[in-house]
């Protein structure tokens, strides 16, 4: 079974910083990328920032300048650094995987369980 188990977020305050973890587990031969999404309550998810295998990023604009994915591909862990965080940045965050391909040949995209990050004004 393919999962994603994050780690991090919490509370801080305005400006503040904070690291999410992703990591995906699990009979994994290969992930084409991985992403970082939000919610807040009544919306949809919202696509914060990806990362491909072959470490192509992309922010969406209200992350750009403040956020930064990254991976560690030996440890199929994917992060996401929040710094300068504003309250409009409060949501749950989830992350994603994009074409998880098992060792039995499966097609896998999983989600997170989702973490809650909070930023006080």
């Amino acid at each position: 079974q393919v999962q994603l188990v994050q780690s991090g977020g919490g509370q801080v305050q305005d400006g503040g910083s904070l690291t999410l973890s992703c990591v995906a587990s699990g009979s994994i031969h290969s992930i084409h990328a991985m992403y970082w999404y939000r919610q807040t309550p009544g919306n949809q998810r919202e696509l914060v920032a990806g990362i491909t295998f072959g470490g192509t990023r992309n922010y969406t604009d209200s992350a750009k300048g403040r956020f930064t994915i990254s991976k560690d591909d030996a440890k199929r862990a994917t992060y996401l650094r929040m710094n300068n965080l504003k309250p409009e940045d409060t949501a749950v965050y989830y992350c994603n995987a994009e074409g998880i391909v098992t060792m039995g040949g499966q097609l896998k995209e999983p989600w997170g369980q989702g973490t809650q990050v909070t930023v006080l004004s």
